[in-house]
């Protein structure tokens, strides 16, 4: 028999840390961090996740702001805005909005809207730079000073936290970049805002991980991407030791035959992507069939890394580093500087003497 796994009780250690950095804030005499929501459709896992963000926030001391836009073409207005305004600390837009129709920003209007966060309020680690970041496996943005570690995005941040816990996923006696060698990963989804981070996220930490979408499959291994021609969906799966769904489609059903005991099975999605009681049957089974809650979690923990980051009232009074460094510096660049000066000041000097003689 399979063992299901309940996302409450591994968010709840996240939540209780973040409930203590909220508390040492207060009673230090500082506002909570404010999280902006920007919600622009009637989708209903859109509508859920806003939900689960606001009683969480209001939980965990978190002040939350939903602001529901009745026109999406004003969405871009009302980010500006919130990226615009010292009080906001993290903003969070509930996609789809325009879904991946062509817009004269780029690919899809929701891409162009992920890259128009600012860095500094990104809480869910979407934006061009935190992208960038991941799939170089870089994991601080002031390299090589290393104080400001990068936001990771929080869906796939809590498959990775969620698979932690789970039996014969992680081993944290081996070094980073090195916990997941030797297990096989298949990811069903490759979007932007699962399944690609979370493969490269899964393959920085040492898995094989095969990138599973609807007309083509990629292998994630060692920092490098490769293009799968000889394998199925099927294949990868009876081989793998951790399966990932993420199809967002009510009709989608993963077949049961192809998992193997003793697999680790996460569910992404808003639909049941594998028959429950058929999976459950299987000897060795881990299932877990709901992320949400470690994901609102990892948005807190994201948001909590971005308000010490750059917007704790320390860190907006106090110079950078690197300018602290800058102030102490010397006037002259290197030796060769200072001698060339030197040498100019002592010929001027005595030319000016010669000069005063005649």
């Amino acid at each position: 028999m399979g063992t299901k796994v309940n996302a409450t009780n591994i968010a709840k250690p996240f939540r209780e840390d973040i409930k203590r950095q909220i508390k040492e804030l207060t009673d230090a005499g500082i506002e909570a961090p404010l999280l902006v929501g920007l919600l622009a459709n009637k989708d209903p896992a859109a509508k859920k996740y806003a939900e689960w963000t606001g009683k969480a926030c209001m939980n965990d001391g978190i002040r939350y702001d939903l602001r529901i836009i009745d026109d999406p073409i004003d969405v871009e207005a009302a980010l500006d805005n919130a990226n615009n305004d010292p009080k906001v600390h993290g903003i969070i837009v509930y996609y789809p909005i325009f879904g991946q129709v062509e817009s004269f920003s780029g690919t899809s209007q929701d891409d162009y809207l992920r890259d128009s966060i600012s860095h500094k309020c990104d809480v869910e680690g979407l934006c061009h730079m935190y992208r960038t970041n991941l799939y170089k496996n870089a994991r601080y943005l002031d390299y090589p000073t290393n104080t400001k570690k990068c936001v990771l995005p929080c869906t796939a941040l809590s498959v990775v936290k969620i698979l932690e816990t789970c039996p014969g996923c992680y081993d944290k006696s081996r070094p980073i970049g090195r916990h997941m060698e030797g297990r096989v990963v298949t990811v069903i989804n490759r979007s932007e805002i699962v399944g690609r981070p979370l493969a490269a996220m899964l393959a920085n930490d040492g898995a094989d991980v095969y990138s599973v979408d609807i007309n083509s499959i990629y292998l994630f291994r060692g920092g490098k991407l490769h293009k799968v021609e000889d394998e199925t969906v099927e294949s990868l799966v009876r081989k793998s030791n951790i399966v990932v769904t993420g199809v967002p489609t009510k009709s989608y059903r993963l077949p049961t035959e192809w998992i193997q005991p003793n697999t680790t099975v996460v569910n992404v999605a808003s639909f049941k992507n594998v028959d429950e009681e058929a999976l459950m049957k299987i000897e060795g089974v881990t299932y877990v069939p709901m992320v949400g809650k470690v994901t609102v979690a990892m948005l807190e923990r994201n948001l909590m890394r971005l308000y010490y980051n750059f917007h704790h009232p320390d860190k907006r009074l106090k110079p950078e580093k690197s300018e602290k460094v800058a102030a102490n510096e010397p006037w002259y660049g290197n030796a060769l500087q200072l001698y060339t000066a030197c040498t100019t000041t002592a010929i001027l000097a005595l030319l000016s003497y010669q000069v005063s003689k005649k």
